[in-house]
């Protein structure tokens, strides 16, 4: 039975991953800075958890060790979303991070995953594949860029780096769209005020990002940096009325209200060609 340890346990996707990992058999250590949101999620008691809080970061302690000595990690954790232009990105977060996933590959680990950002693309349009020079625009984006060559330094062979698109389902965080779409509706909102709703992204469900996520990680063929994505562009408009399609309820729309985002650019999505390769090489037992 594979030991997977999992930071950022609690966070939106990483409650899924462990649900995921625990579905596939795997002996789930995981690991968050909130005990006491870990206790309430249905899978507490089939994991072992372990509470940490990176400001607590000890240089003087086998972290490897600590979290017993996990097969494989899959590093979830980052601290401060969604204010993707904060300096502690930078600043606190990347320092940190590095120091751990260091701290745990020179004690003994060898096998890492680690989730990365489509915002690592930059201003990037059109269809991005993992071999387009990195190009971040905003602090996440930067200390995540930089978290990725750190680890390509200290693990080049044995690591996966997942970048993440756009993903919505239960758990999100409030300022999400689809968290504010909920709200309106439960509300009974006379309209739901959004933007102009053109810009395309590239979407898929957390229940199937995190399905995703957990077979690139127990996969050795397809390394380095994989596209977590749908390989899909949809506009915005276009998920906003699907959902609600899907959901059985209507709303008014009022386009226009808000400004379009300065973090990202028009129309972009993820080609998913690495991501299918790692698929295969899963369901084929790699």
């Amino acid at each position: 039975m594979k030991k997977v340890l999992v930071t950022g346990a609690t966070g939106f996707i990483g409650q899924y991953v462990v649900a995921e990992l625990l579905r596939r058999g795997c002996h789930v250590i995981a690991s968050s800075a909130h005990p006491t949101k870990a206790a309430a999620m249905d899978w507490f008691n089939r994991v072992t958890y372990i509470p940490f809080d990176f400001s607590h970061f000890d240089p003087a302690v086998n972290y490897y060790t600590c979290f017993q000595s996990p097969d494989l990690l899959l590093h979830l954790a980052w601290e401060g979303l969604p204010n993707y232009k904060a300096a502690f990105h930078i600043e606190e977060n990347l320092p940190r991070h590095t120091a751990l996933l260091r701290n745990l590959i020179q004690h003994g680990l060898s096998d890492v995953t680690v989730t990365g950002t489509c915002f690592e693309y930059g201003m990037a349009e059109g269809c991005l594949a993992e071999n387009l020079p990195p190009a971040p625009a905003n602090a996440y984006a930067i200390a995540k860029d930089r978290l990725r060559r750190e680890l390509a330094v200290l693990l080049p062979e044995g690591h996966r780096w997942v970048r993440l698109f756009y993903m919505y389902g239960k758990g999100q965080h409030s300022n999400s769209l689809f968290s504010q779409l909920e709200n309106a509706l439960r509300s009974g909102e006379d309209f739901f005020a959004m933007s102009g709703g053109v810009q395309e992204r590239d979407y898929l469900p957390v229940e199937k990002v995190a399905a995703y996520v957990v077979q690139i990680a127990l996969q050795h063929a397809v390394t380095g940096i994989i596209n977590c994505c749908s390989g899909q562009p949809v506009t915005v408009l276009d998920m906003v009325n699907r959902y609600l399609a899907a959901t059985g309820r209507t709303i008014p729309l009022r386009l226009g209200v808000y400004p379009y985002s300065d973090l990202e650019p028009m129309h972009f999505w993820g080609d998913d060609t690495r991501l299918k390769l790692a698929l295969q090489s899963s369901d084929a037992g790699d």
